[in-house]
């Protein structure tokens, strides 16, 4: 009974995480964009972004991070044979590589207070994707275990990746032509 119970717990984490890392990029994407609004929006934008990040990533992410491993730790007390499974390491790799990628996202949200952050709309779109590729990836593992079909999942993850490069090169291409036809039609006003 105490594994199902890690189990669902575990599970509560892993969603709340994951909502928490999806909202947090998407925030620091509307950070940045909001330097190109005029100085008195930007102020107010960009200060509530902060408090935003902040919140988000204390209250909600980072929880869900330490309640999924302290959940995962319960179940692999509750069955230790579980640890000389191929699959559960290269899950835990997995892991280890999304905590890497949640701090970074602190270490980000920390530039962006302080306004040292180089990374702009575009690469911050990219990097909103990469949870979904390991998302992806461990549910699957964590379904399959061992029989984990390889090759549908690397086509899969493949598929995943090219869809969201093409996605952002034509959200951007979209944004461009937004922007060109607006200062069109301000120019046509003058």
């Amino acid at each position: 009974m105490a594994y199902l119970w890690f189990k669902a717990f575990h599970i509560v984490g892993f969603v709340t995480w994951f909502a928490g890392l999806f909202y947090l990029v998407r925030l620091f994407i509307y950070h940045v964009e909001a330097n190109e609004q005029p100085e008195a929006a930007r102020a107010i934008l960009k200060k509530q972004y902060e408090i935003m990040e902040k919140r988000l990533l204390n209250i909600i992410t980072t929880p869900g991070m330490v309640l999924t491993v302290a959940m995962a730790v319960g179940m692999l007390v509750v069955q230790p044979d579980w640890l000389k499974a191929g699959w559960l390491h290269i899950k835990l790799t997995l892991v280890v590589l999304l905590m890497g990628y949640h701090f970074y996202c602190m270490r980000l949200r920390t530039q962006l207070a302080a306004g040292t952050c180089r990374w702009g709309p575009k690469q911050l779109r990219a990097l909103n994707e990469a949870p979904t590729i390991l998302l992806v990836t461990i549910v699957l593992l964590a379904v399959f275990k061992n029989d984990l079909p390889t090759d549908a999942t690397a086509w899969i993850v493949f598929g995943l990746v090219i869809s969201f490069a093409v996605t952002i090169q034509l959200y951007a291409r979209k944004r461009r032509l937004d922007k060109e036809k607006q200062l069109a039609s301000q120019g046509g006003q003058q």
